[in-house]
């Protein structure tokens, strides 16, 4: 449960640098247009604090926590971080106004791509997990 605690802790940090990055960037760069880094606060906040906060929750009502949930939370840090840097560097390109090759556009469009089936996978072994926790509480 520790560990659900201080990672809700590290994404609400990461989310309030996103945020902050995200206002401070485009208000120095002159940027009034809609942009990708505006998102990555929201990433942060909900697939991140809130994320690891509801599993505290669940954990101490369920104790579902078994020997895989490690590998399956991993599997999830890295698709979210994944994510959220990528939706990172195409602000970052937005803003800036930069022209990316079609071959480089699409490489950052795929690798958030993969975060976010990383993300998605992890979610529903995770969700298997508690359910099978579920199952052992009634029993």
């Amino acid at each position: 449960m520790k560990r659900y605690i201080n990672s809700a802790l590290l994404y609400a940090i990461l989310a309030m640098v996103g945020g902050v990055f995200y206002r401070e960037f485009t208000k120095f760069n002159g940027f009034t247009a809609r942009t990708t880094l505006s998102v990555v606060h929201t990433h942060y906040f909900l697939l991140g604090l809130v994320f690891f906060l509801l599993l505290v929750v669940l954990e101490k009502n369920l104790s579902f926590t078994g020997a895989k949930t490690g590998r399956v939370l991993m599997i999830y840090h890295i698709g979210l971080n994944l994510t959220a840097v990528m939706l990172a560097v195409r602000g970052v390109t937005q803003v800036l106004g930069l022209t990316l090759s079609s071959g480089m556009d699409a490489a950052i469009s795929g690798i958030a791509g993969i975060g976010h089936i990383l993300l998605g996978v992890s979610l529903v072994l995770l969700l298997l997990q508690i359910k099978r926790g579920v199952a052992a509480s009634r029993s």
